[in-house]
């Protein structure tokens, strides 16, 4: 398994780790949260679709990093690991911050 595999693989583990055992938000666990991450993912797909296609790559992955499962488009799957990672830490942070005393 490759770095870029291992790396998207602990992105995913250590956000979701880090929503059960510290930030204890509850955001997983709510239908606007899905619903936020469908949409986002919506319009991933199609923008790293075309930087990924497989006729004019825009950005290359080294074989050896990667799983080399692609889907749709061309895309390493990996990329979905780290774009679940990216959405849902800026959300989990978001809403803990909006939690937070304005002065603390």
């Amino acid at each position: 398994m490759g770095e870029y595999t291992v790396a998207a693989a602990v992105a995913c583990a250590a956000v979701v780790g880090l929503e059960l055992g510290v930030l204890r938000t509850g955001l997983l666990r709510t239908w606007r949260y899905w619903a936020t991450l469908a949409i986002s993912l919506a319009f991933m797909v199609p923008v790293d679709g075309w930087l990924t296609r497989a006729d004019a790559t825009v950005v290359h992955y080294d074989g050896d990093a990667i799983t080399g499962l692609r889907a749709p488009w061309h895309i390493p799957v990996e990329d979905y690991g780290f774009a679940y990672a990216l959405i849902t830490l800026t959300l989990l942070l978001w809403v803990r911050a909006r939690r937070e005393p304005a002065d603390a």
